[in-house]
């Protein structure tokens, strides 16, 4: 194998660019050309590529967001689109892929292989951590970390004005982001989609709370829970009386510069998918579990389910006493 390419797919992630880099100076350190895919699957189709060497990715570590660009691309979840975007990687002599997103984008490098022969290894990049397979996903720390931040002066306005707060987090399938803020903000209580209590028993939860003589409280919900944050901030405080807002964090949780435990998941990925490949490697996933590198069937990541702890869920009810 003497080309390949990477591309990033999907929703970005920071630490994207982390992994470009170490895909480009470990094919260069092996012999390897690598060629840049921009904007994903729909560059792919467009023959937007470009050859990346070692100094086309200095000082891009510490960058958020993703350098190649990223896009959803309806038309590569066609047969009729996968075969062109095959089409434009084979008159480009590209032998391999590396294909950094979620599992939408390991959809389409798995029916590149199966259908057009194309060796594909999948990065997990997404904040949602939801992949199976990984311990942790590119991007997620960093989102943690950043919705904590909002969390921590979130929390100092509700004290002032004895306040309750209904902080929506993105996870649309998924509530990993919101356990560990909320763990790690103090959080009176947790609104996950995977375990999700009904509106009732948060309005109870609430009652109980103001009870025990809090003057204010975090409540964490995930945005897959119930129709997010909005609404169950309009339920409760009607059903309470309660003075209640709502914060949603949205996409600011998905920029700025990646944390050091981002950027060196991301390095030992992309290595590590690049040495994947040289061996032989492909229609896999490269992740980290217990703190080594696996390789897992890009099928099983989204055919199987990755669920939250449920240690980690009575751990956070215990300390919301």
């Amino acid at each position: 194998m003497k080309r390949i390419g990477v591309l990033t797919s999907g929703g970005d992630a920071p630490g994207m660019n982390a992994a470009i880099r170490a895909v480009v100076r470990t094919g260069a350190a092996k012999g390897i050309e690598v060629i840049g895919v921009r904007r994903g699957y729909a560059g792919m189709m467009d023959g937007e590529f470009e050859t990346l060497g070692p100094r086309s990715v200095a000082n891009t570590v510490q960058r958020g967001g993703t350098i190649l660009l990223t896009a959803r691309c309806k038309a590569f979840y066609t047969p009729e689109g996968r075969a062109i975007g095959a089409s434009k990687l084979k008159e480009a002599g590209i032998e391999g892929l590396v294909v950094i997103g979620g599992d939408g984008s390991f959809h389409g490098a798995h029916y590149l292989e199966l259908e057009h022969d194309i060796k594909s290894v999948g990065v997990p990049g997404t904040i949602d951590n939801d992949l199976y397979g990984t311990d942790y996903t590119i991007g997620y720390d960093t989102a943690v970390n950043t919705a904590l931040s909002a969390i921590d002066r979130i929390r100092d306005t509700a004290a002032s004005h004895e306040r309750l707060f209904f902080i929506e987090v993105m996870g649309r399938h998924a509530g990993f982001i919101a356990l560990d803020v909320g763990i790690a903000g103090g959080a009176e209580e947790i609104l996950i989609p995977e375990r999700p209590e009904s509106l009732e028993q948060v309005i109870e939860i609430v009652r109980e709370s103001a009870k025990k003589g809090k003057t204010s409280s975090i409540i964490i919900v995930a945005e897959g829970y119930e129709g997010g944050g909005l609404k169950v901030m309009d339920t409760v405080s009607k059903a309470t009386g309660l003075d209640a807002r709502v914060s949603i964090l949205g996409h600011v949780q998905r920029g700025g510069s990646p944390t050091a435990s981002d950027r060196v998941l991301a390095s030992r990925l992309g290595n590590a998918a690049v040495i994947a490949l040289l061996d032989g490697k492909s229609d896999v996933m490269v992740g980290i579990h217990a703190g080594e590198v696996v390789h897992v069937p890009l099928h099983e990541t989204w055919e199987k389910k990755k669920d939250v702890s449920l240690e980690m869920r009575e751990l956070a009810k215990t300390l919301a006493m």
